[in-house]
């Protein structure tokens, strides 16, 4: 379900790409701090368009890591926005957008393309090995990039003022279970049980990033 669930997100994000509305709004602001519209394209697109060499990569036969120390063993989770990590993946971000939403928006779509034929016919124990760190199951993979992608659909659309496009509800649950045991990982389980089920006292955040 992972592999359908992402190519499923991977087609919503391009199609939002796609929208007048983000052509008008590319040099504005965006919701998320730190970042234009060009920049949050560029940083939600990359999570498209790199699966595609990372696939045609061949495996190297490395022993995959856990999904969650695919997140606890870097800094970039726990780094302050203003850090080094986060102000090279926003560039990152804007050196992906400089040829323009038009461009972006074509090479998004020409990778969902090609990855819909890609990911289904890759085995069902496929490794992939993420250059200068380590390796993942394809599958675990994906979900890394479909919470990417849910998450920063949703800021591209709020800050061009369309609605968020929705996925089936299955899938959210697999980025939601991702994002609660991330979110727990940094704030402990009670202040996600309290989040949820006590107001009175729920904290401030449990933000999982």
């Amino acid at each position: 379900m992972i592999r359908e669930a992402y190519l499923q997100g991977a087609a919503a994000a391009a199609d939002l790409m796609c929208r007048p509305s983000v052509a008008a709004a590319w040099n504005e602001p965006s919701v998320l701090p730190g970042y234009r519209v060009a920049g949050l394209c560029g940083h939600l697109a990359r999570n498209i368009v790199l699966v595609e060499p990372l696939l045609a990569a061949p495996a190297g036969g490395a022993h995959p890591i856990p999904l969650l120390d695919h997140y606890t063993g870097d800094d970039w989770l726990d780094a302050d926005p203003q850090s080094g990590e986060h102000r090279a993946i926003r560039e990152r971000g804007k050196k992906a957008a400089a040829d323009g939403p038009e461009s972006l928006a074509e090479r998004v779509s020409g990778a969902v393309s090609r990855l819909n034929r890609a990911i289904p016919a890759q085995p069902a124990d496929r490794v992939v090995d993420l250059p200068g760190m380590w390796s993942l199951t394809l599958d675990d993979f994906l979900l890394t990039r479909l919470v990417e992608v849910v998450v920063h659909c949703d800021d591209l659309a709020v800050s061009v003022g369309v609605p968020t496009p929705e996925l089936p509800t299955a899938y959210y649950e697999e980025t939601i279970a991702l994002l609660s045991r991330l979110a727990m990982r940094r704030h402990g389980p009670i202040a996600l049980v309290r989040a949820l089920s006590r107001s009175e006292r729920a904290p401030g955040t449990i933000s999982a990033f």
